[in-house]
């Protein structure tokens, strides 16, 4: 990036009618994590989940299946947000229909032959479902590239690291007031570390920063300084998910849009067997003070662009060639 590039104009932060655009085009055509194998390891487990309003659920049958979790009869849920474990089959909690866990309608209460009624007519909304490393992502698009494909530098970064014997130690969920957008943003560029974070400005040599593109994956990096439990490799995926690679563990960090102008913030932790207690909470700790720091900058951003006297701004060549290649990225999906 030679020049310093116009930042998306203001008025793609905020309006319902983008959020409706953006559920489509975005979330509904790209791939998403939303569980570990760990979660679903016995026959009948599952987690459900909405990822940008979208109901979901995965659910271990002789493989790991995922589906809207929507009721083919009248749209009720087949189980609430979480995780849980199903005997044998996936059971509507309106009406009681009953599915197998390939998807089948295998019983409609009350319903039968004399209904015109076929229950083959009646399966389940499938969504592709394909697991990196344990990780277990869905895509809505059923003729989306494979995983591997939108994940391929990722791939080829960790192939060393033994992340598939990791296990999830800690979930923890953060709703932050602005758009999904203002989030992402802020974790694509490195320049804002020495004002908002004193304590990462402190624990990573932030003058050596770097942020290296190979679309549609982004890597940061900061050598750490002495002692610290932080640094490491940052890598973001498009559109949305953030995998921290540290020196003990990973963080997993999912950056998904409630509303136009609210996102949630999912960490997931994972650590290999037998870390030390203290090494763990210490990383833990370190994490979720840059995110409360985070969070109060980005809602302060987002009611700057809600008050309609900023319209846009430059980008960073030296700081922001991340940002630059997110927002044009969002530019040609939105055709904007």
């Amino acid at each position: 990036m030679t020049n310093a590039p116009e930042t998306l104009p203001a008025t793609l932060y905020r309006g319902d009618a983008l959020y409706e655009e953006e559920r489509r085009k975005i979330f509904g055509r790209t791939w998403q994590m939303v569980a570990h194998e760990s979660q679903l390891s016995a026959k009948g487990e599952y987690v459900a989940t909405a990822v940008a309003g979208y109901p979901i659920i995965v659910v271990r049958g002789e493989t790991i299946r995922a589906f809207h979790n929507v009721c083919r009869h009248r749209a009720g849920p087949l189980a609430d947000g979480g995780r849980g474990k199903c005997e044998g089959q996936l059971v509507c909690r309106y009406h009681g229909w009953r599915y197998a866990l390939d998807g089948r309608l295998a019983s409609a209460r009350d319903f039968g032959p004399a209904d015109g009624f076929d229950p083959r007519d009646y399966a389940l909304v499938p969504l592709r479902c394909e697991s990196w490393r344990g990780f277990v992502f869905v895509n809505m698009d059923m003729d989306a590239p494979p995983l591997a494909e939108a994940l391929a530098p990722l791939v080829a970064r960790t192939a060393g690291m033994d992340i598939g014997t990791l296990h999830l130690e800690r979930h923890t969920t953060h709703d932050i007031a602005c758009n999904w957008k203002t989030y992402v943003e802020n974790y694509l560029e490195g320049y804002h570390i020495p004002l908002v974070h004193p304590f990462l400005n402190s624990a990573v040599d932030a003058a050596k920063y770097e942020v290296e593109l190979a679309p549609p994956v982004i890597f940061h990096s900061a050598p750490p300084r002495d002692g610290s439990p932080i640094g490491g490799l940052w890598a973001w995926a498009w559109p949305c998910l953030g995998v921290n690679v540290y020196a003990d563990g990973i963080l997993m960090e999912r950056m998904w849009p409630l509303s136009a102008g609210r996102t949630r913030l999912d960490y997931l932790y994972f650590f290999p067997d037998g870390i030390e207690r203290a090494k763990m909470e210490r990383m833990i700790a370190a994490s979720e003070i840059t995110t409360a720091e985070d969070k109060a900058i980005c809602e302060a951003v987002q009611r700057n662009l809600d008050a309609g006297t900023y319209s846009a701004g430059r980008l960073s060549p030296k700081h922001e060639a991340g940002v630059a290649w997110f927002q044009d990225e969002v530019r040609r999906v939105l055709g904007v």
